[in-house]
């Protein structure tokens, strides 16, 4: 089981989450600002954050970016708490690293699964028997000088480490195991981001667009294929 901490200024809120998340084994914390939270993950990193984007002072938002942003918290997985229908704050939260989202109101269940999702992602390998994935992935895949070490879990391109999310870094292993594949959103979401996910397409352009900006002048190798999804060029 995993330690998470939970961050919002609701506190019935706070307390469902806490409690659900409890009775599935994990140790939780909680917090109700964003300068608690900060101050909490500095002490004692968890695994999982659960973050709502409404907080008063530090935003929800920046802390995102503030513990993507550092070496000692970047691996920390977080799943975002958004306000219904507030889609620019789902693209904002996935471009400043976050690594999936939940909208208010929620199924205590479905937000149970998907932080398990977001565990099992930090861990495990994308699902081979899936429709369209590689059969057999191999360990180290290198394609010029783009490198992705799957034992790693690490990106290199040129010889410098590029610092992915565990999303992105899934995304990229999964497109670069078959090259030419065409692999549509929904198979990506199917098989990177896991069941209990109701992400839209644009969500995952965003999680894409992060994902070659950081690849510098090997991002290109990941090319949009109009109307259907994308695909790993090895040209």
């Amino acid at each position: 089981m995993a330690h998470i901490l939970v961050v919002d200024d609701e506190q019935d809120l706070l307390e469902l989450v806490r409690y659900n998340l409890a009775q599935e084994g994990h140790r939780v914390d909680t917090a109700n600002s964003g300068e608690a939270a900060l101050t909490q993950v500095a002490k004692q990193p968890p695994a999982l954050v659960v973050l709502d984007l409404m907080l008063p002072g530090i935003s929800g938002l920046e802390v995102c970016r503030a513990l993507k942003k550092s070496p000692d918290t970047r691996t920390i997985a977080i799943l975002m708490l958004t306000a219904r229908g507030e889609d620019q704050d789902v693209v904002r939260g996935l471009e400043r690293g976050a690594d999936d989202y939940v909208t208010k109101p929620f199924v205590p269940a479905v937000l149970v699964a998907r932080v398990a999702a977001l565990l099992r992602r930090q861990t495990t390998p994308p699902d081979p028997s899936a429709e369209g994935a590689s059969t057999d992935i191999p360990a180290l895949l290198k394609c010029g000088t783009l490198t992705i070490d799957s034992g790693r879990h690490q990106v290199q391109v040129a010889g410098a480490e590029v610092h992915l999310t565990p999303t992105e870094f899934r995304i990229v292993q999964l497109l670069a195991s078959r090259p030419s594949w065409v692999f549509s959103r929904r198979q990506i979401v199917d098989q990177v981001m896991g069941e209990y996910h109701a992400v839209t397409e644009r969500s995952v352009d965003v999680q894409v667009a992060g994902l070659r900006r950081k690849l510098g002048g090997e991002g290109c190798r990941i090319e949009t294929v109009r109307g259907v999804g994308y695909r790993f060029s090895e040209s």
